[in-house]
């Protein structure tokens, strides 16, 4: 007995693959149209979140779930009637009633802060998986697959919300951090390695401003996290599960009392033991290591010892704890640089790029999509001014048109953007630090009102837009990069408002 026509098995194949699919990635929008041929609806070469209609759903997706529902009940029905059915046919069925069932139920997983409409999810599994005489190659169980759908569902949304625009840096960059949560074989990553990523830590490189903590953060947010059946209820964390630790920002003594944690009379200052954040973190959970490339080598020796061994000892004892959840770092140093100039450990550096995500510059974006830069305006203004940002928006695109060249690099990144959608806002006028007049301070400075801070600060940011970049300008001053980089953000804090 056939089971599918072969109008059907083209679409139902189309729709297996739609199950697995990167949703970021080119791929997904040519199973969309494989499924629905004439009747599928062109848009951009990749999904993107739209700005002017924040609410807007994907053309094709309830076009394919209106043909899919009805298709699945007739294959079930012919199934349970077939005597023979080979294992190809079965694994198309089996996994269209995967895409079937996410689609049925994924808006549930964020309109319903209570889990009882598993036990309905239940019934439809029972259902369409246990069909007399037939051996489906799946051995998962249905609150493991509820699991994953509510995983994939806070991913797609951290990501496609969070990570705008049409451009194919921003596609790529969506991508590539669905891939760090999902792998690129969603096949097995359900099978196993659900259970196994916070093995694997991810490095996020880019430069600075390029929302590297943004993505970490849609990392952290889309961990999988088991579901109880029988309490129905899933086993999140019950406090904080994203611990941040900027190390540009703390001293070496500092830095290994955040991440390792100490006990009492261990240094100088510690009156009392303290859980670090690896010890605090719990195995849904992410630390986060922002400027990676500032960690000193003597850390580095023991932050490799955690990725390899998961364990590790509190300053000051040497009891074993062990990590359970994920390390995610960022920088915006080329480590492969920092490597052959001995200030980051090598087999350090291999340990981390197994899962490598790079943010792009907004120049970047700017060039491939120029419409990004009006898209990322008016997302900025929402946040900042709310219902009165599209009454806003003409005065910050006049403003930016006509004071800033067409190929303004934009050096601050999308930081540096958000600060001058407020500066325009407030002052009307933004002031970038490259077009800083470097004769304005002295002027004040002669007056005899400055201050040596506010001289050093003046001073390192004239530097710095001589060298192009903290590194160097270091190098020129003598000074280590964490002073010049504070130094040089104080001061424009101070020219910008």
């Amino acid at each position: 007995m056939e089971i599918y026509s072969q109008a059907e098995r083209r679409f139902l194949t189309a729709v297996a693959s739609l199950a697995y699919a990167n949703p970021f990635l080119p791929e997904r929008m040519e199973y969309e149209r494989a499924a629905l041929g004439r009747e599928f609806m062109a848009g951009g070469p990749v999904w993107s979140a739209s700005v002017a209609d924040p609410a807007a759903e994907p053309p094709n997706v309830a076009r394919i779930q209106a043909k899919l529902e009805p298709l699945i009940e007739a294959v079930h029905s012919r199934l349970e009637r077939a005597t023979d059915v080979s294992t190809a046919d079965l694994a198309i069925y089996e996994e269209s009633v995967h895409e079937m069932l996410y689609e049925r139920y994924y808006r549930r997983f964020t309109s319903e802060s209570r889990w009882q409409f598993y036990r309905q999810f239940q019934a439809d599994w029972k259902r369409y998986f246990s069909i007399a005489g037939r051996r489906f190659e799946t051995a998962l169980q249905p609150a493991h697959v509820f699991a994953c759908y509510r995983q994939i569902r806070r991913a797609f949304l951290r990501i496609f919300d969070n990570i705008i625009g049409d451009s194919m840096p921003a596609a790529r960059l969506r991508a590539s951090v669905w891939q760090s949560i999902f792998t690129h074989d969603m096949r097995r990553y359900r099978r196993i390695l659900y259970a196994r990523m916070g093995d694997f830590p991810t490095l996020i490189t880019g430069p600075s401003g390029t929302g590297k903590e943004l993505v970490a953060r849609a990392i952290a947010a889309a961990r999988y996290v088991p579901f109880d059946a029988e309490r129905l209820e899933f086993a999140d964390p019950p406090g904080e599960s994203f611990f941040p630790v900027n190390l540009a920002a703390l001293s070496p003594t500092l830095i290994e009392s955040e991440l390792f944690g100490h006990r009492r009379g261990s240094f100088t200052g510690a009156v009392a033991d303290r859980k670090g954040w690896l010890e605090a973190c719990p195995e849904p959970g992410s630390v986060f290591l922002d400027e990676l490339g500032e960690m000193e080598l003597s850390l580095q020796v023991k932050l490799l010892r955690v990725i390899e061994t998961r364990r590790f000892s509190p300053v000051g004892d040497t009891t074993q704890h062990v990590f359970r959840g994920k390390l995610i770092a960022a920088t915006n140093r080329n480590l492969s640089e920092e490597v052959q100039a001995r200030r980051f450990r090598e087999d350090l550096y291999y340990r981390l790029c197994a899962d490598l995500i790079r943010t792009p510059s907004l120049r970047e974006q700017i060039d491939d999509s120029p419409q990004i830069l009006h898209d990322l305006l008016l997302y900025m203004l929402r946040r900042a001014v709310g219902d009165e940002a599209e009454q806003c928006l003409p005065e910050v695109e006049a403003w930016i048109e006509k004071n800033l060249p067409a190929d303004y690099a934009w050096p601050g990144n999308y930081r540096e953007l958000e600060q001058c959608v407020r500066n325009i806002v407030i002052r009307r006028s933004y002031q970038p630090i490259a077009q800083e007049n470097p004769d304005s301070f002295p002027a004040n400075l002669r007056s005899g009102r400055a201050t040596a801070d506010e001289l050093l600060s003046w001073y390192a940011a004239l530097v710095y837009r001589q060298a192009g970049s903290y590194e160097e300008a270091a190098r020129r001053l003598g000074l280590d990069r964490r002073t010049v980089k504070s130094k040089v953000e104080a001061y424009l804090a101070r020219v910008t408002g």
